[in-house]
C-alpha cells in the first residue's frame, strides 16, 4: 500500500454529470432569451464552479445583472434536475468497493455546490467515501489546496499519505498546489493529449487501473 488515503475529484472522474449540466447550462440560457451551447461547449467550460461554468456559457460582455439571472436559473433548474442523467462511469463502483475494502480512506473534493456534492454522495457512495467536500464559504475553490487540505484533515492523513485522481488540469494545479501526485483519468472531460500538455505524468485508462497505482 503507497498511499493511505485517495482524494477523488467528482464530475468527470467518479460521476458523468455532463447531460444534466448542459440541459441546466441550456435551460438557463434560453429562460434569458441567450443563445444556447453544445454538449462539447459545456464540456470544455466545466471544471471551475458553478459559477464560472455559467459565466463562460453566457455571450461575452453579457452585464452583471443579467449574468446573476442566468446563474440563478442554472441553480435552481440543476437542484431539480441534478440526477436526471448522471450515473457512475462502468468500473467506478467497483474501483470504490475494492479500495474501501483495501482499507483506503476516500474523500471527494469538488468545484460543484456543497448541497449537490452532499446529493450525489447520498446517492452513489453511502459507506464507501468517508468525506465529501463542496464549494463553501470561507473554502477557496480547486485549484487552491483549501479544499483538499480541509479534506486530508477531516480523514487524518498527511499530504504524503495521499493521492489524487482527476480528469483535468484543474485537477493536475489542485494536486500540485497541495503537494500531492495525481492520477489523471482518461474517460472524463477531457482528452490525454490535452492533460499532458498541461503536465500530466500517469494515467489511468479504465478505473481499474488506480488499483495498481495506489
Amino acid at each position: 500500500m503507497k498511499y493511505k488515503a485517495i482524494i477523488f475529484d467528482l464530475d468527470g472522474t467518479l460521476t458523468d454529470t455532463l447531460e444534466d449540466l448542459f440541459l441546466s447550462v441550456n435551460h438557463a440560457l434560453r429562460s434569458c432569451s441567450l443563445p444556447e451551447r453544445s454538449l462539447d461547449e459545456v464540456r470544455r467550460f466545466v471544471g471551475n464552479g458553478v459559477w464560472k461554468l455559467v459565466e463562460r456559457s453566457v455571450p461575452e460582455n453579457t452585464d452583471s445583472t443579467l449574468l446573476e439571472k442566468c446563474f440563478e436559473a442554472f441553480r435552481s433548474h440543476y437542484v431539480i434536475h441534478c440526477q436526471d442523467h448522471t450515473c457512475l462511469y462502468p468500473g467506478i463502483a467497483y474501483l470504490l468497493t475494492a479500495l474501501h475494502a483495501k482499507g483506503y480512506k476516500m474523500a471527494v473534493v469538488s468545484n460543484k455546490l456543497q448541497a449537490g456534492v452532499d446529493e450525489l454522495a447520498a446517492s452513489f457512495f453511502g459507506g464507501v467515501i468517508d468525506v465529501a467536500i463542496g464549494e463553501r464559504s470561507g473554502v477557496p475553490r480547486k485549484p487552491a489546496p483549501d479544499m483538499v487540505q480541509t479534506a486530508l484533515k477531516e480523514l487524518g492523513v498527511e499530504p504524503a499519505e495521499a493521492i489524487y485522481v482527476g480528469d483535468s488540469d484543474v485537477d493536475l494545479q489542485t494536486a500540485a498546489n497541495s503537494g500531492l501526485p495525481c492520477i489523471s483519468v482518461l474517460w472524463g472531460f477531457r482528452s490525454r493529449d490535452f492533460l499532458v500538455a498541461h503536465g500530466a505524468t500517469m494515467f489511468a485508462q479504465q478505473p481499474q487501473d488506480v488499483l495498481s497505482m495506489v
